[in-house]
């Protein structure tokens, strides 16, 4: 069984008007940078085996201080990437609201079949980022790997793992702290368990050695 430690990226500028970032490439706040280097004093005590990342480059910033940190050099893989949310990217809720009312309102009744306009199908990212992950804990069989990517891609893959539908994701997994800890314990088939969701990153990194329930 491999410990695959999903994270989102640190704070961007985007995240005070709540905007989609998305496929867009947006930098850090100094806040998140910050938290990429908290995120690196965790790291550093995790007993990490690996390091993957997205090749965004908020996930790329976030990822760095781990890999000084750690001393592992991380995997890039495109498959980690975020949804592109089309014609939502860059826009807050409301604006899309003004500017195509009908889509979000389908959006938020099932964030599947409702995608945004022009978007990536979230199944089709659910299936890209399961593929990555399979690689992983294939190539890591019994060791815990840090994998930094993003937040709706993130929640995908919990529901894709735990047997949930997709189309909850947003309502099943309301908010995904930027650089929390959620941990799942998986093999590359079958479903996951979960070991710890969004756990903030001034916690301790668990004893994969001494968490074992009888």
């Amino acid at each position: 069984m491999t410990d695959l430690t999903l994270v989102r990226h640190g704070e961007t500028v985007w995240h005070a008007d709540n905007r989609y970032t998305g496929s867009t490439d947006i930098a850090l706040t100094e806040r998140g940078r910050q938290q990429a280097d908290q995120l690196a004093s965790w790291a550093e005590q995790a007993h990490l085996n690996a390091i993957w990342v997205s090749p965004l480059g908020r996930a790329r910033d976030t990822a760095a201080p781990c890999e000084r940190a750690t001393g592992l050099t991380a995997s890039v893989d495109k498959r980690l990437a975020e949804l592109d949310f089309g014609a939502g990217e860059g826009l807050t809720s409301g604006e899309m609201l003004a500017q195509f009312p009908d889509a979000r309102r389908a959006f938020e009744r099932d964030p599947v079949a409702g995608h945004l306009p022009g978007s990536e199908d979230p199944r089709r990212a659910t299936d890209r980022a399961i593929d990555c992950l399979k690689d992983i804990a294939h190539e890591h069989p019994s060791g815990r790997v840090l994998v930094v990517g993003h937040g709706t891609v993130k929640r995908l893959v919990l529901c894709h793992l735990l047997g949930i539908p997709l189309r909850h994701y947003r309502d099943m997994f309301p908010n995904v702290r930027n650089c929390g800890v959620t941990t799942i314990r998986w093999d590359g088939t079958g479903h996951a368990a979960l070991i710890e969701y969004n756990t903030p990153i001034d916690f301790p990194a668990y004893d994969p050695g001494k968490d074992m329930t009888p």
